[in-house]
C-alpha cells in the first residue's frame, strides 16, 4: 500500500493507521525534497507537498503554519471555509481576524481549536502542518519559559490526547530540523511520535542523479558516472547535488574528483553551520618518524577496510602520550592513508538554551550520512565533558550521554571511527575509554632508540626544509644526550634556520645545527610530562605497543608513582 514511499513515510503511515497518536514530530533532513516511486520513475517532492497532496491529499482541510508566514492553506477551497468560519466569530466578538489574521502562535492556536471542534463535529477530517516547531515550542528549562511558549505548548499537548481529537480523523505534524531544539516535554509526551528523515543513501542518490540529468545529458557535464559520483557525494542530500549538476550545467564546469571532494567539503561543513571540518594532508603514515609498532596496528587497520573486514575493527582508539608526540599528526596520516575522509569537531557549545544539544544532533547526523568517516577529537578530556558535570543546566550531562549513546552504536563499526586523543587519559571518564567505544588505547612516547632519534631527525629535517651543507648527523641526537619530542625538534630546526638566515647564509652548517640543538631549551615541565608520560603507559590497551623500558614495569607502581604526582602538581 506504501510500497512508493520512502521508509519514514511508510513508517508513519503505520504509526497513524495504529488510531493511537494523532501529533507527530518530523526531524533531520526536513529542509530536503521527498522521493516518491511511480510508474514512470521517481520523483522528487517538496516535504509540505508530499505531506500536502499525497500523505494527506484525502483529508477535507490542510492547514499550515509558522510564525512567518502566519496561517495558510492546502488549497483556495479550504482557506474560504476557514474565512466563512471566522466571519461569524468576527461578528460575534467584533474582532476582524478574517481580514487581518494573527501570526503569534496563543492567538493562531486559539482560532485554530475552535475551528477545528466545529469542523470535527461535522466529520471532516483535517490535518495541521507547524514548519519551524522549534520556534513555537523551544527548549527552554521549565523555570525560564515565557508564558506564550508555556500556553503553545498546552494547546500541542490538549489536541495530542483530547479524546475528541483522537477519535476524530485529525493530525498535527510538527516539523523541526533538531529534536534537541524542541521543548523536551513536548518531545517525550506519549501521545507524540517522533519520526527521522535520513540523509539520502547511496541507491537514492543515483536515482536523483539519473532524474535531474537523464540519458546521455550526464556524460556532457561529467568526467565520473553516476555510482561514482553517488559514492563520492556520501552525507549530501538532494538539494545539495542539484546544486552542483546545476553548477556544472550553467557554467560549464566539468564534474570531476576533485570538484566533487571539494563541493562536498564546502557543503557539508556549511551545513554542519561550520561546527565540522575537513582535515586534509599530503602526508601518509611513511611520514611519521618512530612510534613502529603503532604504525604497524593502524595499517592493518587499514588492510582490513579495505578489504571490506569492518566487523574487525574497534569502535575507536584513545591516543595519548606527552605533548609533542605527533598524535594529531599521526591521526590525520592514517585517513590519509586509509582513504575516508577525516573530520574535526570544532566547539559546537553555545551560551543559549538547547542550541548545544541541537548542534550536536545535527553533527552526528551528518557524520552517519558521510560513512565511513573517521572523527578527531583533540583535548578529548577537556572537550566531551562528563556525565556528572553539574553548573551547567545539565548541558554537558546531555552532551556527554549523545556522545557516548552514538559511539556505542555497533552498526557505526568500522564506519565512524572515533579518535579520542589527549596527554591526559586519567582525567576522561571511563565510560567513554571502555570495550565499546574507545577499545583501542594507543600510547605514543618521545623517541628511545637510536634508531628512532635519527629517524625523527630527518623526518623533522624533510618537514622543515632544513638544507645542510653537508650530510651530519648531530651526536647530541645519535646519542641521545637531550630528548626531544616531535614537536620540540621542529621547532629546534627552525631555530638552526634561523641562526643560518642571520648569518646570510641559505644552508645551516653542522656547527650552527650543533648551538642551535644545544641551546634549544623546550618549555616543559618535568613532574607533568612525567605524569603524561605514566598515565599512557597505564592506559595502553597493548605491551607490545609500549617502549621496553615500559613493557616490564609494576603497573601498581606506576599507579602510585601517578597519584604522587598529582598531589605534587595540584
Amino acid at each position: 500500500m506504501f510500497d512508493h514511499y520512502p521508509k519514514w513515510a511508510v513508517e508513519f503511515a503505520q504509526k497513524y493507521l495504529s488510531r493511537t497518536i494523532n501529533q507527530f514530530i518530523l526531524h533531520g533532513n526536513v529542509h530536503d525534497l521527498v522521493p516518491l516511486e511511480r510508474k514512470e520513475g521517481t520523483d522528487f517532492v517538496r516535504l509540505k507537498s508530499f505531506l500536502s497532496e499525497e500523505f494527506f491529499g484525502a483529508r477535507d482541510y490542510v492547514i499550515f503554519y509558522d510564525r512567518s508566514s502566519g496561517i495558510y492553506f492546502r488549497d483556495q477551497e479550504s482557506q474560504k471555509d476557514f474565512n466563512q468560519a471566522l466571519s461569524g466569530r468576527d461578528s460575534l466578538m467584533g474582532t476582524d481576524y478574517a481580514n487581518n489574521l494573527p501570526k503569534d502562535p496563543v492567538r493562531v492556536f486559539s482560532l485554530l481549536e475552535q475551528y477545528f471542534r466545529v469542523r470535527i463535529d461535522n466529520k471532516k477530517s483535517i490535518a495541521l502542518i507547524v514548519d519551524y516547531a522549534d520556534t513555537i515550542v523551544p527548549m527552554n528549562e521549565a523555570g525560564s519559559t515565557g508564558s506564550e511558549d508555556r500556553t503553545s505548548l498546552v494547546y500541542l499537548s490538549r489536541w495530542a490526547h483530547d479524546p475528541m481529537f483522537l477519535a476524530a480523523d485529525f493530525t498535527t505534524v510538527l516539523i523541526t530540523e533538531n529534536l534537541a531544539d524542541l521543548n523536551k516535554t513536548l518531545v517525550q509526551n506519549p501521545y507524540t511520535s517522533e519520526i527521522k528523515i535520513n540523509i539520502p543513501n547511496q541507491e537514492q542518490r543515483i536515482k536523483f542523479i539519473k532524474h535531474q540529468s537523464p540519458g546521455d545529458e550526464f556524460k556532457q557535464i561529467s568526467e565520473v558516472n553516476e555510482r561514482v559520483m553517488a559514492q563520492q557525494t556520501a552525507g549530501l542530500n538532494f538539494i545539495n547535488l542539484r546544486g552542483i549538476l546545476s553548477n556544472a550545467r550553467e557554467n560549464n564546469e566539468t564534474i570531476t574528483h576533485n570538484r566533487l571532494s571539494e563541493a562536498k567539503k564546502e557543503l557539508i561543513e556549511a551545513e554542519a553551520y561550520g561546527l565540522l571540518e575537513f582535515v586534509e594532508t599530503e602526508y601518509n603514515l611513511d611520514n611519521v618518524a618512530g612510534h613502529t609498532k603503532v604504525k604497524e596496528h593502524l595499517r592493518h587497520a587499514v588492510k582490513a577496510l579495505k578489504n571490506g573486514n569492518q566487523d574487525v575493527l574497534p569502535m575507536g582508539y584513545l591516543v595519548c602520550g606527552p605533548v609533542g608526540t605527533g598524535k594529531t599528526f599521526m591521526v590525520t596520516c592514517f585517513a590519509s592513508e586509509v582513504g575516508i575522509p577525516m573530520v574535526k569537531l570544532k566547539n559546537f557549545r553555545s551560551q543559549w538554551q538547547g542550541v548545544t544539544e541541537g548542534n550536536l544532533e545535527k553533527i552526528l547526523g551528518l557524520l552517519k550520512a558521510m560513512a565511513p568517516v573517521a572523527v578527531m577529537i583533540d583535548e578529548a578530556d577537556a572537550y566531551l565533558g562528563d556525565r556528572d558535570a553539574s553548573g551547567d543546566s545539565g548541558v554537558s550531562s546531555r552532551v556527554f550521554s549523545q556522545i557516548a549513546s552514538f559511539m556505542s552504536d555497533t552498526s557505526n563499526r568500522g564506519e565512524i571511527i572515533w579518535f579520542l586523543m589527549t596527554a591526559r587519559p586519567d582525567l576522561m571518564p571511563v565510560d567513554l575509554k571502555r570495550q565499546g567505544r574507545a577499545e583501542e588505547h594507543l600510547a605514543l612516547f618521545p623517541p628511545h632508540t637510536q634508531e628512532e632519534r635519527v629517524e625523527l631527525f630527518e623526518a623533522m629535517k624533510k618537514k622543515t626544509g632544513l638544507k645542510l651543507t653537508e650530510d651530519y648527523v648531530p651526536k647530541l641526537i645519535e646519542q641521545g644526550l637531550k630528548t626531544f619530542s616531535g614537536a620540540d625538534m621542529e621547532a629546534a630546526l627552525t631555530r638552526a634556520k634561523f641562526r643560518a638566515a642571520a648569518n646570510d647564509k641559505q644552508k645551516v652548517t653542522p656547527e650552527i645545527l650543533d648551538v642551535a640543538l644545544n641551546d634549544f631549551l623546550p618549555p616543559t615541565y618535568p613532574e607533568e610530562i612525567e605524569l603524561q608520560t605514566l598515565s599512557a603507559v597505564i592506559e595502553c590497551t597493548s605491551k607490545e605497543l609500549l617502549p621496553e623500558r615500559y613493557q616490564e614495569m609494576d603497573r601498581g607502581e606506576i599507579l602510585e608513582k601517578i597519584e604522587n604526582l598529582k598531589l605534587r602538581i595540584g
